[in-house]
């Protein structure tokens, strides 16, 4: 066995071990356990673990790729993100906890006095959830097909037996010490080859200040105008300027992940498990820290790697690497298949540009540059080692906070919320588990056997959320009068709208052919690209909600006495289980 696999196996396996240990250390016993830890967790545990939870396989492994190629663009993935917790911290999370229920579809119906609402709100966070977990089962089976060497079915299956070992025995109890570890995992995985590479290209070890410092080579030339030369020598667009699609698309952009992550369920039910109001604004500030410690470290990343991978290929202008001299890591990122060389001239040398004609690099995946980062850079065995079990458990975090998310939301809100109201707390604990296990099957399933619209629907995920759950919850806390009819009508339409715009430009359930309007930016309203509709979605929803308020009359009194009393500053209410 090479030094790099044994380096891996330690990290990845002891990783694991660490992960069942806890598990079973802290495995629920009641549902208060399962789906709020007992409201016992303190606001920094809190906070880290929102921080693994947020920390997905597409904040881990997908961003710091989107911004190498996308430069300045790529900044909404990094404002709207963090944004948007923000907005959770000062608008929604201590209302929320005040008054004291532990599911967003269950708070829906106290506030807007449905069943109906809670049904349309569950619909909302099961397509969401569901759409999430299936990135993170692929990025699951990537990892490990690349680092261990094995099949990517039996990857995924590991990755799912890890999942359901600690999700299901522990519910959010388990999930939530486990996911204090996978925080830590993540956070090393990803500063440490961050710090050795900004040192390596500046003589800086601080990734943040690197960026903008000048190339340790003497030249004197800025990180960033040597990338600008680089790029834009190869016909690509400048990396510190371009700004996608317009102004008003990155506005948009930003605005829909913004209320999108706002409105994300798994990321709501986090501040149910604080004893307190006051914990829960804590645990927003502690979460806005620790994801900030990856989050500021990620455009460092992009950039860097995308320098390396660049300088990698063309070491100086019109000098191309041979193929039959390319690295390592290269050749091992080519058996994925998320790298694809062709040599149309026959030369035997690569070809990198932007023009299509003559770019020999037919793949490069965004996905890579992360895991490959340490090994373009030359760094240790051991640091990259390190970085595979930073992207595994940034995948499962934040799996299993989706999978109880759903096992929730069907369990207690369908089940016992509606369908079943008698069922014993011990049933429904059962209940949340065999839904959870078979949340797990059908999401490893999708991983295994993903939808031609699984790439499309992550950008409808957030705007449903966007367009959906956060203006309900908004006009929930701050309008006494808004009445559940015009609530449901909001949401209907503001999901409706979305979905339209999306499906028009991207196809009908993302179907090859099937994109009326073709996903052309003339075709687009305002000149908004369908990933950013969200916020449309959003200002439809609050528009029809109160037009028709002023049809149906307002909310009865009771209700509104139950929206002051939430909105007082004094007094905690303890979570209400049933």
């Amino acid at each position: 066995m090479d030094e790099l696999k044994l380096y891996t196996y330690i990290a990845v396996f002891g990783t694991f071990t660490l992960y069942f240990v806890i598990a079973w250390w802290a495995r629920a016993a009641s549902t208060s356990d399962f789906y709020v830890a007992g409201g016992g967790i303190t606001p920094i545990q809190n906070g880290m673990a929102i921080g693994a939870d947020w920390m997905s396989a597409a904040s881990f492994i997908s961003m710091a790729g989107l911004i190498a190629f996308l430069g300045y663009g790529g900044s909404v993935f990094l404002m709207g993100w963090t944004g948007g917790y923000v907005l959770l911290a000062m608008l929604l999370a201590p209302y929320m906890r005040k008054h004291g229920k532990f599911t967003v579809p269950e708070f829906i119906a106290d506030r807007y006095y449905s069943k109906t609402a809670r049904i349309v709100a569950v619909v909302c966070l099961i397509i969401a959830s569901l759409t999430y977990i299936i990135g993170q089962m692929k990025g699951v089976g990537v990892a490990f097909s690349r680092f261990l060497e094995v099949d990517y079915g039996l990857g995924l299956a590991i990755g799912m037996a890890v999942v359901w070992f600690y999700a299901v025995l522990g519910g959010m109890k388990g999930i939530t010490y486990t996911q204090i570890a996978q925080y830590v995992v993540m956070i090393f995985a990803y500063t440490i080859p961050a710090v050795f590479i900004s040192f390596q290209l500046t003589g800086n070890p601080i990734p943040q200040l690197g960026l903008g410092s000048t190339l340790a080579d003497g030249s004197g030339v800025y990180l960033l105008d040597k990338l600008d030369l680089v790029v834009t020598e190869l016909g690509f667009k400048e990396y510190t300027t371009d700004n996608m699609n317009g102004s008003l698309d990155m506005f948009a952009y930003t605005m829909s992940l913004m209320i999108g992550t706002a409105g994300l369920p798994h990321v709501i039910m986090r501040f149910f498990t604080v004893p307190s109001v006051k914990a829960a604004r804590s645990s927003a500030g502690y979460a806005l820290v620790f994801i900030s410690l990856l989050y500021t470290v990620a455009p460092a990343v992009g950039a860097m790697a995308r320098l390396n991978l660049m300088s990698t290929i063309e070491p100086t202008a019109g000098q191309h690497l041979e193929y039959s001299k390319r690295p390592q890591w290269f050749k091992d990122w080519e058996n994925t298949g998320l790298l694809e060389f062709e040599d149309k001239n026959g030369d035997g040398k690569i070809q990198y540009s932007a023009y299509k004609a003559s770019n020999e690099m037919v793949k490069v995946d965004n996905d890579i540059m992360v895991l490959a980062n340490p090994a373009i850079a030359n760094l240790p065995n051991w640091v990259i080692a390190l970085v595979a079990a930073g992207g595994l458990a940034a995948a499962l975090s934040t799996a299993a906070g989706l999978l109880l998310a759903i096992s929730s939301s069907i369990s207690h809100d369908l089940m016992k919320g509606v369908f079943t109201p008698n069922l014993s707390e011990k049933n429904e604990l059962l209940t949340g588990r065999i839904v959870m296990t078979l949340a797990i099957l059908v999401s490893g399933y999708l991983g295994l056997n993903p939808p031609g619209f699984a790439a499309g629907t992550v950008a409808l995920a957030f705007g449903l959320a966007a367009s959906s759950i956060f203006p309900a919850l908004m006009m929930g806390i701050f309008s006494k009068r808004m009445s559940g009819t015009a609530a449901i009508a909001g949401m209907c339409l503001g999901i409706g709208v979305t979905m339209l715009y999306v499906f028009q430009h991207k196809g009908i359930m993302f179907v090859p052919g099937t994109s009326f309007l073709g996903d052309m930016g003339p075709n687009w309203f305002f000149g908004i690209s369908p990933n950013a509709f969200g916020v449309v979605g959003a200002l439809v929803n609050f528009g029809v909600a109160f037009i028709v308020l002023q049809f149906t009359g307002p909310a009865p009194k009771n209700i509104q006495d139950l929206v002051e009393n939430m909105r007082r500053p004094s007094g905690n209410a303890s979570v209400n289980y049933h």
